[in-house]
């Protein structure tokens, strides 16, 4: 699917013109978003469109649900052009074909959702006989050749967008609720695109789910690689939701196919106002081209494939785990969910500063999101003094300290410190285990081997340490290798981005038979761009692409983020990095989407009404959907949905089945409350209130 996943190389497209700019080929990554006032307030609309515009968004895309909404295009078109701008406008297409064929004659691109345009929903029918089928097939060729015919003629460009939430009953029945079912959706219509001689298109297959979404991405460019296509991709994760967790998710899912070098337009779909999409859109780009230009500067390699299945989720197998005694059973393997190890921001030699800090960070947090294991660092080592103070004040808190060595620092010079009064310490007054961490070149195997012997099985130990080393050392770790060991990567390696290096770190581990714990370690010589380091949304997202790309690929058991300003930001961040990509539930999950004309109620303040009241039902998926277009699909993952159905009423979905009808708005979200507990999904707050509401 890609030439390389340990370097970011483009995948080469051909160009698509929408209007004034181009999509795909040498064309930097282009901006998207979507207007959210009702199509038919042609001034409001009109307003969002130059709101857009002034924020650096590329393309502009507004939704036409209906065949006047599609022809007021025409004088949003014409409104917007006079007043000097000219980025493309897109309109959005669901269910009605007539519509489409209105809004091409007005804007530059329509966007199409092959789930919703043709095929019709037969919910008593569970199976399509080979005929029913082909003549469902030849209903697609005669609804959409009108548009491709009218498209091809006017030079406008198709986006056939696909969405997990909307696949057809067809599709479902034949390939399954699935990245494949998606991508074979987006290809009949694409199928029938080119028997017209029409190929401006651009495809996307979005997901709220960023492991269902890289999946679906990833199995489209192979299938269009296997058939000669080389259409470009618009990227996104759907019903994304807001604040930190929708860009979080948003880097995760966009991130990982762009360090792939697929993508070449994306949109940041967040439950606020459009114009706060862009910038972070307009981050995410940045840093990709970045790796493009320097993975295309240097010398090309032959194509590179590990033994992951990129198309399917699979966890990294750990035979060889270990117990950081942190509450849980405290047991690290393939079953557990990753572990937080967090850095402290003062050094060791200052330890009532970290202290303070620690106890601080967990007094603001629910009691299942803690420090699992707390990061030092050893500058001098003098600082070791420092230990027994720290050990006694945070023992009961945090269950493993984690001391890190510069290279500089040899064993001998720690040897005089009193481990063993210290070991004798930990297991006799606290439940707290000791990391010894040090990096790794492959002419330290001697190093190595006195640091393995030294540890033994008093305490665990770390390997910093690049694929070449591990290849160099590995008999070092067969031979000597007697107390819990994990693997991790600090620095990344040259003419490789991080995420390649620690996927050449996994396979090499598996080549050698290493089947210890994985640690990804957000750092700022991993970092793609570290030139913005006193941002911490940028380094949130940075985090994001790096360590949710990892789990998503089924790497990693262990993650410390040490860009960040204080514990508390770290400590928060990987927790939610890891609910992002699905490895670690700490508190309600949401599905929101980020509004449209389509919308029925106002979803900001209603998301945000909501999250207040269920902020606390850890475990628990809530979806906030506006209408009803990708709403069912996209609450497949959900327990519980609240969705517009006409002005004013809301229907309540358990999963993807409706069961309440028609409530009034203002009563809705006690309604909602109400299902949660008839379900037995309900549990009151503790008197410290939700993470949602501290924040």
């Amino acid at each position: 699917y890609c030439f390389s996943r340990y370097r970011a190389l483009r995948r080469p497209t051909h160009e698509v013109r929408i209007g004034t700019i181009g999509i795909g080929a040498a064309n930097p990554i282009r901006l998207q978003s979507m207007t959210t006032s009702d199509t038919l307030n042609v001034d409001a609309t009109v307003r969002q469109c130059i709101n857009l515009a002034e924020v650096g968004c590329e393309i502009i895309r507004i939704t036409a649900p209906t065949k006047a909404a599609a022809a007021a295009l025409r004088d949003i078109s014409q409104k917007f052009r006079a007043a000097g701008f000219t980025q493309p406008l897109v309109a959005d297409i669901h269910f009605i074909p007539a519509a489409a064929m209105e809004a091409v004659e007005h804007v530059e691109k329509v966007r199409i959702n092959p789930g919703n345009y043709a095929d019709k929903k037969r919910p008593n029918s569970l199976d399509y006989t080979d005929a029913e089928y082909a003549t469902a097939l030849q209903h697609l060729y005669d609804t959409a050749t009108p548009l491709i015919l009218r498209a091809k003629a006017l030079g406008r460009a198709l986006r056939i967008g696909t969405n997990h939430g909307s696949l057809s009953d067809r599709i479902v029945n034949r390939y399954g609720d699935s990245p494949l079912g998606m991508v074979e959706s987006a290809l009949e219509f694409i199928h029938v695109c080119e028997s017209h001689g029409f190929r401006d298109i651009v495809l996307s297959m979005k997901s709220s789910n960023p492991k269902v979404m890289i999946a679906a991405y990833r199995l489209a460019a192979v299938k269009m690689a296997e058939l000669g296509m080389d259409y470009p991709l618009h990227l996104g994760v759907t019903e994304a939701g807001e604040g930190q967790d929708g860009r979080i998710k948003s880097a995760i899912g966009i991130g990982a196919l762009l360090q792939d070098g697929l993508g070449d337009t994306l949109r940041v779909s967040l439950t606020e106002d459009p114009w706060y999409e862009v910038p972070v859109a307009a981050d995410l780009a940045r840093r990709a081209e970045k790796l493009w230009a320097t993975a295309a500067e240097g010398a090309l390699e032959s194509a590179t494939h590990d033994s992951l299945d990129p198309f399917r989720y699979q966890r990294r197998v750990i035979s060889s785990g270990f117990s950081l005694n942190d509450g849980d059973g405290g047991t690290i393997n393939d079953e557990s969910p990753p572990r937080v190890i967090v850095p402290a921001t003062s050094p060791l030699s200052a330890p009532d500063a970290i202290i303070r800090e620690i106890k601080e960070t967990h007094s603001r947090q629910k009691k299942d999101v803690r420090v699992e294991g707390l990061l030092l660092r050893v500058e001098n080592p003098a600082d070791l003094a420092a230990l027994p103070q720290l050990i006694s004040a945070l023992g009961d808190e945090v269950m493993s300290f984690f001391l890190e060595f510069p290279p500089a620092i040899q064993l001998a010079d720690i040897s005089t410190f009193g481990w063993h009064s210290l070991w004798s310490q930990l297991e006799k007054d606290t439940n707290s285990t000791l990391m010894l961490i040090r990096r790794f070149t492959p002419a330290d195997g001697e190093e190595l081997r006195a640091w393995l012997r030294f540890v033994e099985d008093k305490s665990f130990f770390a390997i910093d340490a690049n694929a070449a080393t591990i290849d160099t050392l590995a008999p070092v770790l067969h031979e000597d290798c007697k107390s819990g060991v994990c693997f991790t990567l600090t620095t990344p390696d040259a003419g490789r981005h991080a995420l390649g290096s620690y996927r050449a770190l996994a396979e090499t581990l598996k080549k050698h038979g290493l089947t210890s714990p994985l640690w990804i370690r957000n750092t700022e010589a991993n970092a793609i761009d570290a030139s913005v380091s006193d941002d911490f949304p940028s380094r949130l997202l940075e985090a994001s692409m790096l360590s949710g790309a990892l789990f998503c690929d089924g790497l990693g058991d262990l993650i410390s983020i040490e860009t960040a300003p204080t514990a508390a930001k770290s400590l928060t961040l990987a927790y939610d990095i890891l609910q992002g990509a699905r490895m670690r539930i700490s508190k309600t999950e949401y599905v929101a989407c980020p509004s449209c004309g389509r919308t029925l109620f106002d979803i900001q303040s209603t998301t945000q009404k909501i999250k207040t009241r269920t902020g606390h039902l850890k475990g628990v998926t809530i979806a906030v959907m506006g209408c009803i277009v990708n709403g069912p699909g996209e609450m497949a993952d959900a327990d519980f949905g609240y969705v517009g159905g006409a002005p004013g009423k809301i229907n309540l979905y358990v999963r993807r089945e409706c069961v309440k009808f028609g409530i009034a708005q203002d009563e809705a979200v006690d309604r909602l409350i109400d299902l949660i507990k008839e379900h037995g999904k309900w549990v009151e707050p503790d008197e410290t209130g939700s993470a949602e509401e501290k924040r």
